[in-house]
């Protein structure tokens, strides 16, 4: 047994990407449905929903066109559904399990089987035993596929359920509720209730697999792989399992011992960001400045190995120390005329061509606005290219406002309004009678995506940039009228990489923040990531001279052991983002889709760069009022 197995109860296995992961289950999945089909057996799959999902029925859609896998003997029973909904609905697991698999698939519709949202309230314990009762007919499961909640849920159980709990009628913890509020246009549509099989139900699988994906689910993971069994993380539950495997992508699994602190499940190479990382970690968990740390300390945090190699504490202190104070720097483009080899950027070429990318219109000023001022003022040449329309995130009365001013703004000009007042009735009839299932229309979603421009070049102005440096990209993948996402598309590349060579920048920010509920931080990363390969193939020889700084977004921060530039901000500054910030009133107060936060966008902003800078403080540098912080990637 290694010291990971010690540490680790649940077998893992970890994957670079989600979709290495979903590759390696679909893998298992069709291994399994034809050893079966040999057999003349069926094979019976229980089934997840949400977002952990979707690249996997995506490899399984795959694997039935390319490779001729046949879903005609597969039996498939759905964990859960929300409770009242109608089948049809935008946010119904129904619909979800129809687009996403079943109907891109020769699976026998009659053996697909998903609780139902629209069952009498008076009829739903008849259903949910005859739902067990299909189960036992069908053999039992032979693979359970199952996400889990960032409360530590499986299926809706949520924390307190009885592992002997069957099918039934639950009440969705608040929790679940506001982390599925992405799906709603608002807190007040997310139902309350859900059906779900119970954890009984899952663990009479034959053999389970949990899959995870991205930083916002490694807390959970953590608990649940490595705490103790408690139905309050319903997910540890699966450690008395004896066939599951939990699938990771690497940032799921980053929470972990091996990888939070490697040094104590096995031997490490101690690298400059090893140090970094263990001393600033037993720092923080001691509440101790850096330079005050001890031998005792070190021995006590399992780190003897590093004094061994290393030699006495204050001189790794020393070193860890300068790295901190190093990576802090009032010039994000680099200060001119100087030769500092451990500033975070380098002073030449000055003034440089600095491209922020910017998911959505507001992502700029909310995730580096400071730092977006500071290279203007320091007479940089700033572009920034908004990704997307972000149109989805702007509430219908918005639209409603905006075209009253426009109809009354004609009017008090003398134009002729009648056809902007037919646009108006037209569009206020629809938003009057829109469901929650349906789509906006092309010209609802064009009039708030012109809202969302509209502050977007306003935010520019506030800071000084000029009209001619503003990019509006509207990547096509983005543009579907839905929560739901395209894929990364040859349109989206083709775009970023004309306009990456028409501006040939010597610095790029880029979106790292992979916690965004909605996935569009993601596709855009991999778009730049893609476009920059594409031209480092290519031979594009200014490439040589560019580098990409990543900063993360409004739902959380860069580890600070992992921070290679951190931008000072004073109380004057930081008042001034909040100001450009406040310039996306369409995003003020409750916006549709904003996750499992409820504050507003310039106080997670204010909030996140506080604690930045209070973490430097108390590991012994200067206390600024806030930072920003960024790191670099090499391509």
């Amino acid at each position: 047994m290694s010291m990971v197995d010690s540490f680790e109860k649940i077998p893992v296995k970890i994957f670079g990407s989600l979709g290495e992961g979903s590759r390696f289950i679909g893998k298992e999945i069709a291994s399994l449905i034809r050893e079966k089909d040999a057999k003349g057996e069926k094979t019976v799959l229980g089934l997840a929903t949400g977002s952990s999902p979707k690249s996997l029925y995506s490899e399984l859609v795959r694997l039935h066109r390319e490779e001729k896998l046949s879903f005609k003997n597969v039996i498939t029973f759905n964990l859960d559904e929300y409770y009242p909904i109608e089948n049809d609905a935008l946010q119904s697991y129904n619909r979800f399990m129809k687009e996403q698999l079943f109907s891109k698939i020769d699976i026998d519709p009659a053996n697909c089987h998903i609780p139902n949202g629209q069952w009498k309230k008076e009829d739903i314990k008849k259903h949910c035993v005859e739902y067990e009762e299909m189960i036992d007919k069908a053999g039992g499961i032979d693979l359970q596929i199952l996400g889990i909640g960032n409360n530590g849920h499986i299926g809706f159980n949520e924390p307190g359920s009885s592992i002997y709990s069957h099918t039934r009628l639950v009440p969705l913890d608040n929790s679940t509720r506001i982390a599925n509020s992405h799906e709603f246009q608002n807190m007040s549509q997310v139902p309350r209730l859900a059906i779900s099989m119970g954890i009984s139900t899952i663990m009479k699988a034959r053999r389970i697999v949990l899959m995870a994906w991205g930083q916002i689910k490694a807390p959970v993971i953590q608990k649940a792989v490595e705490g103790n069994v408690t139905e309050q993380i319903p997910a540890s539950l699966l450690q008395q399992h004896n066939d599951v495997t939990f699938v990771l992508d690497d940032v799921a699994a980053s929470e972990l011992t091996r990888f939070k602190s490697p040094w104590l499940s096995g031997e490490i190479e101690w690298t400059p960001a090893m140090i970094r990382k263990a001393v600033v970690n037993m720092a923080l968990r001691l509440q101790k400045p850096i330079l005050s740390l001890t031998n005792g300390d070190y021995n006590d945090s399992g780190l003897s190995d590093l004094l061994v190699e290393k030699g006495d504490a204050y001189e790794i202190n020393l070193q860890v120390f300068y790295m901190l104070r190093d990576s802090i720097t009032g010039w994000p483009g680099g200060k001119p005329g100087s030769n500092l080899p451990t500033h975070p950027e380098r002073s030449e070429p000055f003034p440089k061509r600095c491209l922020i990318f910017s998911p959505h219109p507001d992502d700029d000023i909310i995730s580096m606005g400071g730092t977006f001022m500071r290279l203007h003022d320091q007479g940089h040449d700033v572009h920034v290219a908004y990704q997307t329309s972000g149109n989805i995130a702007v509430t219908d009365e918005f639209v409603t406002r905006y075209l009253d001013f426009a109809v009354g703004f004609e009017v008090l000009s003398g134009i002729d309004s009648q056809k902007s007042s037919q646009i108006l009735k037209q569009a206020t009839t629809y938003l009057k009678n829109k469901k929650p299932s349906d789509i906006d229309t092309p010209e609802i979603r064009s009039i708030k995506g012109l809202i969302r421009r509209g502050e977007a070049k306003a935010t520019c102005r506030y800071v000084g940039i000029r009209d001619e440096n503003i990019h509006y990209m509207n990547l096509p993948f983005y543009e579907t009228g839905t929560i739901e996402k395209k894929p990364m598309g040859e349109e989206d590349v083709v775009l970023t990489v004309e306009l990456l060579r028409k501006l040939k920048p010597q610095q790029i920010f880029c979106a790292g923040d992979l916690a965004d509920p909605h996935g569009t931080h993601k596709v855009c990363l991999d778009v730049v990531f893609e476009s920059l390969r594409r031209l480092k193939e290519a031979g594009d020889d200014w490439l040589k001279n560019c580098w990409l700084w990543l900063y993360k977004g409004a739902w959380q921060e860069w580890d600070i052991s992992e921070i290679e530039m951190a931008i000072p901000m004073s109380p004057d500054q930081v008042l001034k983002k909040r100001f450009g910030i406040f310039i996306h009133q369409s995003q003020k107060d409750m916006v549709p889709f904003q996750g499992s936060d409820s504050r507003e966008f310039w106080q997670r902003a204010e909030d996140r760069n506080a604690n930045t800078a209070n973490l430097y403080a108390q590991l012994g540098l200067t206390k600024y009022a806030a930072m920003e912080a960024f790191v670099r990637w090499h391509y």
